[in-house]
């Protein structure tokens, strides 16, 4: 094994929360039993990379992912006959995404690594979203890092570069840990390690990364594994 990382780096959506489950329970509370939650989360959600990539390619300015997220949401609710939802009710169901509920074994995994390395979430997230879903699932970070710090988006390298530095540590003693390949191909370009958690079900059954699709570090079966691995 390399130097072991001084820091691990972590990507949220999709890695360490269940976003797809959380909207879609969300939405079923708001709208109906009866109402489609998945496909209005899959929805939202297939909004996301579109909407940075704007900014990504310099065709917009940085503005924060809540941003971009109420602007995908008052996008999609046309579609799903949702368009009458006043200012307020818009304003607090995208809140949904400061509350998204962590996949289970993650919290007691983050707290066994914060025993031997700095953690920080690196994630397309704002930091106001990332401080409430880390009181919402009991993370305890180090600090955090991501977009906001950076002021653009993964896989873009001053984004990985910008949360090293943070941390005041060259990229080769940093970790990102993530369950999409691609972030962590950006990752490993900018000279991190990196980490792949198996996430087979993340945009529904089978519809995830069971392994990477690129060479990694480390390729664990979920977070506790991936604990078991460095802390062994």
């Amino acid at each position: 094994m390399k130097t072991p990382p001084a820091a691990l780096l972590f990507d949220v959506f999709g890695t360490l929360v269940d976003f797809r489950s959380s909207i879609a329970l969300d939405a079923r509370a708001r709208f109906g039993a009866g109402f489609d939650g998945e496909a209005f989360a899959d929805a939202w959600r297939a909004e996301y990379q579109p909407a940075m990539q704007r900014i990504r390619d310099g065709n917009r300015g940085y503005v924060p992912l809540d941003v971009l997220h109420r602007e995908n949401l008052d996008r999609i609710l046309p579609r799903f006959g949702k368009d009458g939802l006043s200012e307020a009710e818009r304003a607090e169901f995208n809140l949904v995404w400061h509350r998204l509920t962590a996949w289970p074994e993650v919290p007691a995994a983050l707290r066994r690594l914060r025993t031997k390395f700095r953690l920080a979430p690196l994630s397309n997230g704002n930091i106001a979203l990332m401080v409430d879903m880390a009181q919402h699932n009991d993370f305890r970070w180090d600090a955090i890092l991501g977009a906001d710090i950076a002021r653009d988006y993964k896989p873009k390298p001053v984004v990985y570069e910008a949360a090293c530095a943070a941390f005041g540590l060259p990229p080769e003693r940093c970790m990102m840990v993530a369950a999409h390949s691609d972030d962590l191909a950006g990752a490993a370009k900018s000279g991190l390690m990196t980490a792949h958690i198996a996430r087979p079900d993340e945009h529904g059954p089978g519809k995830g990364e069971a392994a990477p699709s690129v060479p990694v570090d480390f390729a664990a079966r979920d977070l506790a594994h991936l604990a078991e691995l460095l802390l062994s």
